[in-house]
């Protein structure tokens, strides 16, 4: 799978959220000082191209829609990721996070009831 550029990650953040729209509701979902109209348009057809969106032709003007989700996307990306950055090992993504100092204690002490709840519930379905 392609990956996104920052740009491109943008505008499909946009499209996730909206679900569908042309190249002006896209502009309008972006913070000031927006990108110009031609950017967004451009950026949209990249995407089309790299099969992340489609489009509806009314006319002149295109409605364009995601092809993938953000989940889907989030899932394949994080794969990516994993691979590349901690071997495909969650033990080496979960020691580089325990032991990176900017999250606090709280945040850690969420984590491992967050991975508790899910150890009992993949134990639980075992045991079915």
């Amino acid at each position: 799978m392609k990956e996104l550029t920052r740009a491109e990650e943008q505008v499909m953040q946009v499209l996730w959220k909206m679900k569908k729209g042309f190249v002006n509701d896209i502009l309008e979902n972006f913070d000031e000082p927006k990108p110009a109209y031609n950017t967004i348009s451009t950026i949209v057809r990249i995407l089309e191209k790299k099969g992340f969106v489609a489009h509806h032709a009314f006319g002149k003007a295109h409605e364009y829609y995601p092809l993938m989700s953000k989940k889907e996307y989030t899932q394949r990306f994080f794969k990516g990721f994993m691979k590349s950055y901690f071997s495909d090992s969650y033990k080496a993504l979960a020691s580089f996070l325990a032991n990176d100092r900017n999250i606090s204690i709280s945040e850690l002490e969420e984590m491992k009831q967050l991975m508790e709840a899910e150890i009992n519930k993949q134990k639980s379905k075992v045991d079915e």
